[in-house]
């Protein structure tokens, strides 16, 4: 028979092993629909890297009827995948007090492609009669360009977003992201070959882990699990069983296959996107502020901010990467 004494102490050890095993409620938006290249936090969810850091993770995609990016500063989000340092750069100098805390890609995957064989580098680009560019692009990297690689504006014809004018003229030469656009020329037996801005010289970090400033001053130790926990997840879907993440992905987005999934991520290994240069020794996520003043040196240089409009130390904090996490991980699944 129970008597009370036993039954309050049986009340109290639950109340104690609930009390330890409670997650935080994390909810992290993403900049599109369900993809390859947000993998890493499905795959965190789906093999419950999350739940080992003690946190329950709500992915809120974006879309195209979907901005998630105000939603961070106004606190219905607490992480936000962003995009490269020119929008942080922005959020500074319009006094949005969100700040990067992780840089997930090592290389921006901006890139200009051209049909397979028709210009044997990327200098030779600047000589193509047209290039496709979006607005975007128009107003970001080609200054660029034409500051450091010689394009002229006189190139330039509009990108709807569409292969058409692209896939007829053997000498057009179109911006894409690499892990998407080629692949889709390539569905259409259209092989091109790839030239990553990257490779060229544009040195911003993409796909950063974005939070606010006030959870960084109040709950660090929340930011460092998060990251942590991301940063594993990055690994594990690089070089591990991924098939729990792609079904996460498929299900938040049927537009998506087991081989475009495949396509993708073989793309971001062989360009190294997300693992290569300071990753090796420091871990997915790495960030320097050497690497972050030159691009600052970049974006001034080609007109794209005014000098001393951005303070450096507001657009990323350091505290949580560059730590060698998953390194052991990389070792013991890819082998090196």
């Amino acid at each position: 028979m129970i008597n009370g004494k036993t039954l309050m102490l049986a009340l109290a050890a639950s109340v104690i092993s609930t009390t330890a095993f409670a997650l935080d409620k994390v909810k992290f938006g993403t900049n599109w629909l369900a993809q390859g290249g947000h993998g890493g936090y499905y795959q965190a969810v789906a093999d419950g890297t999350y739940e080992k850091y003690g946190l329950e993770v709500e992915i809120v995609p974006g879309g195209p009827q979907v901005n998630n990016r105000p939603m961070l500063p106004a606190g219905r989000l607490d992480f936000l995948m962003g995009g490269n340092l020119l929008l942080s750069f922005d959020n500074v100098r319009n006094g949005i007090p969100t700040t990067v805390v992780a840089a997930i890609y090592q290389k921006d995957p901006q890139a200009l492609m051209a049909h397979k064989g028709s210009y044997a580098s990327f200098a030779d680009l600047a000589k193509a009669p047209s290039v496709l560019l979006a607005k975007d692009g128009q107003f970001s990297y080609w200054k660029w360009m034409v500051d450091a690689h010689g394009f002229r504006d006189e190139q330039v014809r509009p990108y709807n977003y569409n292969l058409a004018q692209f896939l007829q003229d053997k000498q057009m030469v179109q911006q894409s992201y690499a892990t998407a656009e080629p692949l889709y020329a390539a569905e259409q037996g259209a092989p091109v070959d790839v030239f990553l801005l990257a490779d060229q010289g544009w040195s911003t970090y993409a796909s950063t882990i974005e939070t606010r400033q006030q959870l960084i001053e109040e709950n660090p130790e929340l930011v460092e699990r998060f990251v942590n926990a991301s940063i594993e997840g990055w690994y594990n879907f690089l070089y591990g069983d991924r098939s729990k993440a792609y079904d996460a992905i498929m299900a938040a987005n049927p537009e998506m296959t087991k081989a475009k999934l495949d396509a993708e991520v073989q793309q971001m290994i062989d360009l190294g996107i997300v693992d290569s240069g300071d990753t090796l020794e420091k871990g997915i996520g790495a960030m320097s502020e050497d690497r972050l003043a030159a691009f600052q040196k970049l974006a001034v240089s080609a007109g794209l901010i005014d000098e001393g409009a951005v303070d450096l130390a507001k657009v990323a904090d350091l505290r949580f990467v560059n730590k060698g996490t998953g390194l052991d991980i990389r070792k013991t699944l890819a082998g090196h």
